[in-house]
């Protein structure tokens, strides 16, 4: 039996690149799996396909983050499906590649909307179905620690602000047994960093050479670091930062 038997996990945004590497794996460490999408139903269903291809269980939900209620509606379509919660991965987001010059009002708040106050909301009201001994992990980025990018500005705050909230909630969930860390992923081939792994000739090249590895991560690099704190091998890390940029802060 895998590491995660008996388990329930939720991943957001777990229809394509990172959440869904990491919705397959905690599926093949044997966990249950919510697979949540936010309008990309299709996508969401491979993923649960895949995932039982391998032997798992999963099934999906579907609740588009960063409207007024969405943390309830997404318990709602949870508890159609699962009595309780034990591994929370809070992994949907939404891109800003504005300079701050040009940055609007609506772009900065949707950014906030999606990668801050949606997981803040949907921990808040998952803390009850949350099992003692659980676990929540937030997936950041390493623009939260690093500078130099200006087009990422604005999501680069979102992500300290989540940094944040995993620093804070260890302290307010550590009396129940409940982990919460951020992973922190750099430059990892998805379909959101496509444009920029293949905007030139060099642009892989160029993407592989900010870490220490000497390549571009994959999905599956930050997936395992998810997967070891959703293990009971993961018990006495909580309140941490990270670094799974493959040593691109280095």
């Amino acid at each position: 039996m895998g590491v995660l038997a008996g388990r329930t996990a939720l991943v957001t945004g777990a229809s394509r690149g990172i959440g869904r590497g990491i919705a397959e794996r905690l599926g093949r460490d044997g966990a249950r799996v919510a697979v949540h999408y936010g309008t990309n139903e299709r996508a969401a269903k491979e993923t649960v396909a895949a995932i039982e291809a391998a032997g798992g269980s999963a099934f999906a939900i579907g609740v588009e983050l960063g409207r007024p209620g969405d943390a309830g509606s997404l318990w709602e379509e949870f508890d159609r499906h699962a009595d309780g919660l034990d591994i929370l991965v809070n992994n949907a987001a939404i891109g800003s590649t504005s300079p701050i010059e040009e940055i609007g009002e609506e772009e900065y708040d949707r950014a906030f909307a999606v990668n801050v106050k949606a997981p803040f909301f949907v921990v808040k009201q998952g803390a009850a179905r949350l099992r003692d001994g659980g676990r929540i992990i937030n997936i950041s980025s390493g623009l939260a620690r690093s500078a130099g990018m200006p087009h990422n500005v604005a999501y680069a705050m979102t992500k300290a602000a989540l940094d944040v909230l995993s620093r804070d909630l260890s302290k307010v969930l550590g009396p129940r047994g409940i982990t919460v860390n951020s992973v922190a992923p750099g430059i990892i081939d998805t379909d959101n960093t496509a444009e920029l792994l293949h905007h030139s000739p060099d642009g892989w090249a160029r993407a592989a050479a900010f870490s220490a590895l000497g390549r571009v991560g994959e999905p599956a690099d930050v997936a395992d670091v998810v997967a070891f704190l959703a293990s009971d091998a993961g018990r006495w890390v909580t309140g941490s930062w990270v670094d799974a940029t493959g040593g691109s802060l280095t």
